[in-house]
């Protein structure tokens, strides 16, 4: 299959993040697609021509976990944010169901929060596990390291420094403040 970058102009003009950052965070999303066409097209060549016991084979399988994640992640981050925001108590089912799991949305936000200050680059996911109903803001490494598998993505944070330093330099707190202020909850809702 091959996969087309989704277009999120939608976003340009959203405040707090320029129209500049955003166009290369968009360049930068479109660069994880290509390259997971490329590692498809040339598995499958390789499966055609019986050669997949090759080295080169064996680093395209494990690079393609990076590819693959960094293309969904920022899917998901783009898509949870929007230039007219939703506020969580239009959400009914994520606002419960945060409250169940961190006794209150101010806890869950200090909790989120904190998870996207660490040092270090990486990824912020507010996980939902089916199974029981549970929640965790849990730090994702890189794109390939971190995940909690056979758990849901319900909300996504950006915390590379292609996400904010254009804007911000080293002031990781202030884009937080816009990424917090941006959230569409109704697509978190959907997510559920």
């Amino acid at each position: 299959m091959i996969y087309n970058p989704k277009n999120y102009d939608s976003l340009l003009g959203l405040q707090g993040l320029s129209d500049n950052l955003l166009k290369n965070h968009f360049k930068l999303y479109e660069g994880y697609i290509t390259n997971v066409n490329k590692i498809q097209e040339t598995i499958s060549a390789a499966i055609k021509e019986n050669k997949l016991s090759s080295p080169e084979i064996s680093e395209l399988r494990r690079r393609f976990g990076w590819e693959w994640n960094g293309m969904k992640l920022h899917e998901y981050y783009f898509e949870n944010m929007s230039k007219s925001p939703s506020l969580i108590m239009e959400t009914k089912s994520a606002k419960m169901k945060i409250e169940a799991n961190f006794a209150t949305l101010e806890n869950w936000e200090k909790d989120f929060r904190a998870s996207g200050a660490m040092r270090g680059i990486g990824w912020v996911v507010l996980y939902h596990n089916p199974e029981d109903g549970s929640l965790f803001n849990t730090w994702v490494n890189e794109h390939d390291m971190g995940h909690l598998a056979g758990l849901k993505p319900l909300l996504v944070l950006d915390v590379f420094e292609h996400a904010y330093t254009l804007d911000y330099g080293i002031k990781k707190a202030d884009y937080l403040e816009v990424f917090m202020k941006s959230i569409d909850w109704n697509m978190v809702e959907k997510r559920i």
